[in-house]
């Protein structure tokens, strides 16, 4: 049974790769063989990938709703559009979280003009230079172009001098970070050159994914409870994250949101902020 991917591709249907995307998220394996077997009697050849996602979805919300938030995370990082800015908050957050100081949309300036850069990260003696490349929809990866363009400005901040009286911005590392998939050649590019990637589930078991699930730091949008409209407000107020919102609990005041759906959702934010899965990165 062929399939259609968000790229066009039609590979084979596996239900190892759906069982373990349903593992990844936590699932147990009695709700992962239950959703197996109603997925394969709903298949049909040609289906796309996303109308399978939604089917898996659909039935694991129905047993398991903490789950179900996990399982929606890649999804829901493409509801922090379409500017691109609650992605690099979230980054930022992310990078925040993992023991770095961090400063968002900083202007920096090189030899030849001045750079805005997405995310800054110090941790010690490292500096990080990081710039986020958000897509709003699947299907669009990388390609070399991007860090391409990233390392001609990493390399322009590194060959400015500074003038009198101004802070020598030195940066130990160049990372480029999206929230879709890197090409062969970007990989290939940015290995020689010495960028760092990191994206949906690269580099392998330290990708994007992986660091969220670990620290547990979800962004509202992974929310079963809240509406697309109401995501949508608070993320023009700052509110990226799930501990955002347990922390600006008013603003479900100004939505007009009844005391009972109120504490519904602060518990779903609460657990998703306690939600952790195991991982090894740095």
């Amino acid at each position: 049974m062929r399939i259609l991917t968000a790229s066009g591709e039609r590979p084979d249907y596996s239900k190892e790769k759906v069982a373990g995307s349903l593992r990844r998220s936590g699932a147990k394996e009695h709700v992962i063989d239950d959703i197996l077997r109603t997925l394969e009697r709903e298949l049909y050849e040609g289906m796309s990938t996303k109308q399978i996602y939604k089917l898996a979805y659909k039935l694991l919300k129905e047993q398991d709703g903490l789950t179900a938030s996990r399982y929606k995370l890649k999804k829901a990082i493409f509801e922090l559009g379409p500017t691109g800015f609650p992605f690099e908050r979230f980054i930022g957050a992310v990078m925040e979280n993992s023991g770095y100081k961090v400063e968002v949309g900083k202007v920096v300036q090189g030899a030849c003009v001045p750079h805005e850069i997405d995310v800054i990260a110090v941790r010690g003696e490292k500096k990080l230079f990081i710039e986020c490349k958000f897509h709003g929809e699947q299907g669009r990866n990388c390609n070399v172009k991007i860090p391409l363009y990233i390392h001609a400005r990493f390399e322009d901040i590194k060959k400015h001098t500074p003038q009198k009286g101004e802070i020598n911005q030195f940066f130990n590392e160049g990372w480029v970070v999206t929230n879709t998939r890197f090409t062969k050649d970007a990989v290939q590019y940015s290995h020689c050159v010495g960028l760092q990637l990191l994206s949906w589930d690269f580099p392998k078991g330290h990708g994007l994914k992986d660091r969220i699930d670990h620290l547990g730091l979800y962004p509202i949008t992974v929310s079963t409870l809240l509406s697309g409209r109401e995501k949508q407000f608070l993320l023009s107020r700052d509110v990226v994250l799930c501990k955002d919102l347990k922390n600006n609990k008013f603003l479900l005041d100004q939505l007009e949101i009844s005391e009972r759906r109120k504490k519904k959702i602060l518990d779903e934010m609460e657990e998703l902020c306690n939600s952790r899965i195991a991982y090894h990165g740095k």
